[in-house]
């Protein structure tokens, strides 16, 4: 196995310089640096990560913490982190909690067992001593998507509420009355803003809150359908349903079509979260999707946190990327058009 001094000898160059080259520590010149680079590939060299932790105490790696790894919304959100922290000589750890605060916990032990340089987490909902002992140690950690109250931890997140309001007023100007709305987990930050934002849209444009058309799929494909299929068994069913994630949004569309409805010819649909895969569901035509830019999730305005310098606290003052835009994206058609008694039909927007 080739070792630091036989990349130096075919470079030309001290093992000093390999180092400078390799850890990034002092400026070399384009000519070593080529020349250095240039032996490592023949030489096939790989440094020894474990030595090079304990000298540096940095590993140049990033733990990934992510709560549901069956949610494309979070898939992309990986592959948008990976190509940003690789690109930056970083290698990413990724872990799976499933959304289960207990396994959460044990993930991030073991994740600081491994010696990451930071953790970027989408937490399960709860607040337990890890997180607790994170943010009192100021050690790097970003949360994403869902906040945990109480924390005052970074956070990336998409302006929920103001996307859920954008996503009901859409279903309200149409001329629906009746919205029903699936939210995900109780526990979640992203839930109650969503939930929020739903209630915020009924009541600025006058339509009473119905409270037995909200509720819960439990952010998951059975769940959506469940909660979808309670919302049909209604005396009074809605003529619109806002889904507050994707999966939950593919288990209403089946069991809609299961109730021999369509979309949008019966049932207007409104879900959170785009899927690449979308288009290719049955029945087709969502209505209009509020996309969170999970795919920005390794965006520049994050580099502050991909050097792993402890990040400033939030509230006050930490790094908090809120109100990324929603994207709304009209799949097949708009949905129906619901007429208000007394009123004409709204114009349906183009």
């Amino acid at each position: 196995m080739p070792t630091v001094q036989d990349v130096a000898q075919r470079a030309g160059v001290s093992t000093a310089t390999v180092s400078y080259v390799l850890n990034g520590t002092r400026f070399v010149s384009e000519v070593l640096r080529e020349r250095v680079l240039a032996a490592v590939r023949e030489l096939q060299y790989e440094p020894n990560a474990a030595a090079r932790t304990l000298r540096s105490n940095r590993s140049a790696t990033i733990g990934l913490l992510i709560s549901d790894l069956q949610n494309p919304f979070f898939t992309e959100a990986i592959r948008g982190i990976e190509d940003f922290a690789q690109a930056r000589g970083y290698t990413v750890i990724l872990t799976n909690s499933g959304e289960d605060a207990v396994r959460e916990s044990a993930c991030l032990r073991a994740l600081r067992a491994r010696h990451v340089d930071g953790l970027i987490v989408a937490p399960a909902g709860g607040r337990y001593a890890e997180l607790d002992e994170l943010v009192a140690g100021r050690f790097p950690l970003v949360f994403l998507d869902r906040d945990v109250a109480g924390l005052n931890a970074s956070a990336v997140m998409l302006d929920n509420q103001a996307a859920a309001y954008a996503a009901v007023n859409h279903l309200i100007e149409l001329g629906h009355e009746r919205v029903g709305m699936i939210a995900g987990r109780p526990p979640l930050s992203s839930t109650t803003e969503r939930q929020a934002g739903y209630r915020r849209a009924l009541h600025d444009a006058g339509v009473a809150i119905d409270e037995t058309l909200m509720v819960t799929g439990g952010s998951t494909i059975d769940g959506g359908a469940a909660a979808a299929d309670a919302l049909l068994q209604r005396a009074a069913r809605p003529t619109a349903m806002f889904i507050a994630n994707n999966l939950m949004s593919i288990g209403a569309m089946m069991v809609i079509e299961r109730h021999g409805l369509s979309v949008p010819g019966d049932m207007a649909l409104v879900g959170f979260d785009d899927f690449a895969w979308a288009d290719v569901l049955r029945p087709r035509g969502r209505a209009a999707a509020a996309r969170a830019a999970a795919g920005h999730a390794g965006h520049p305005r994050l580099e502050r946190c991909s050097r792993v310098a402890p990040c400033p606290r939030r509230r006050p003052g930490a790094l908090e990327l809120t109100g990324w835009p929603a994207e709304r994206r009209r799949r097949r058609t708009q949905g129906y058009v619901a007429h208000r008694a007394g009123a004409a039909a709204p114009a349906r927007r183009r």
